[in-house]
């Protein structure tokens, strides 16, 4: 990871936790309790841009997720399901006394219970072995891969693996990752593929546009949109983010200044796809800022100067 990343990440609060477990129990309880939405958010984006590159090729999607964890992604695309049903699937009592093992069980069943509304098969890359040993288990990826591509490169059997992906997805990985991922990634398909990130403001992203400008990818930032991500966990992340945004000369008023993060939207895709449907055309939006959540910090002034409040 670079330093700027490093540095960023020290005002995040750390989930590492949560995503080393052997099912999503714990993924839902902790980040369903801090309003988490930028799987529902992101989904009919992602639902457009897939729609779009079946109709620019002949062949269907095959989206790597890039930092997948339990396949969430997967399971929002390819079923008519959001994060707060399957929220409160896994917070139901009967499914707490579960083992991991019987939940993965019950979880195959229940996702193959559903009808197939997706363009897109899905595969995963994520540093959590559990997570991807998941999401293959029940079915909602073809194939996943377990490794960090930050310190070194796919082997050859996941180079495999990868190599007939068109589309990358990322929702909310790139400050955990950098270009290194996607540049290992990129060297291992056969073809030139559309790359969809959503991008907590706070992270630069003109490293990962400058090097997807080296393989011949045009990058395109969706004007005028932020997503909503979730909020905050404490003071301490609250002020930290504020902090880190401030030293690189982002307004977050009426943005993370009102209790949530917000991401960006950027999309890679060779130059004659831009120029045959720029992303404005392509993407209708729905940021979540509307969304009702739970209790939130804002900054609030008063004759004192700012304070900061938490806002039910």
């Amino acid at each position: 990871m670079n330093d700027s990343f490093s540095r960023i990440n020290l005002s995040k609060a750390n989930f590492d936790e949560i995503y080393v477990q052997e099912d999503p129990r714990g993924y839902f309880s902790v980040l369903g309790a801090l309003d988490y939405m930028i799987p529902d958010i992101a989904e009919p984006i992602v639902r457009q841009l897939v729609a779009a590159k079946a109709r620019a090729s002949t062949e269907r999607p095959l989206v790597l997720d890039v930092g997948c964890s339990y396949g969430i992604n997967a399971a929002l695309h390819r079923f008519p399901l959001s994060f707060n049903t399957l929220r409160s699937r896994y917070a139901n009592r009967e499914m707490a006394a579960l083992s991991p093992q019987e939940l993965s069980r019950l979880d195959r069943d229940f996702y193959a219970s559903w009808p197939e509304i997706g363009q897109a098969r899905f595969i995963g890359l994520d540093v959590s072995e559990p997570a991807i040993r998941y999401a293959c288990n029940v079915g909602l990826l073809d194939a996943g891969i377990s490794a960090n591509l930050e310190r070194g490169p796919l082997s050859a059997r996941d180079a495999e693996v990868v190599r007939k992906a068109n589309i990358i997805l990322s929702t909310g990985c790139i400050g955990y990752v950098t270009e290194a991922t996607f540049k290992r990634v990129l060297d291992s398909l056969d073809q030139l593929p559309w790359v969809i990130s959503f991008v907590l403001r706070m992270f630069p992203y003109e490293p990962l546009s400058e090097a997807f400008e080296a393989y011949g990818l045009v990058t395109e930032r969706l004007a005028g949109a932020t997503f909503v991500q979730r909020r905050f966990r404490d003071v301490e992340e609250f002020q930290g983010t504020l902090a880190a945004l401030a030293e690189n000369g982002i307004d977050t008023a009426g943005l993370e200044s009102e209790g949530r993060f917000h991401a960006e939207l950027f999309v890679s895709r060779p130059l004659a796809d831009v120029r045959a449907a720029p992303l404005g055309e392509i993407v209708k939006v729905t940021s979540g800022r509307n969304r009702p959540v739970g209790a939130r910090y804002v900054q609030v002034e008063t004759e004192r100067g700012v304070r900061i409040a938490l806002e039910p």
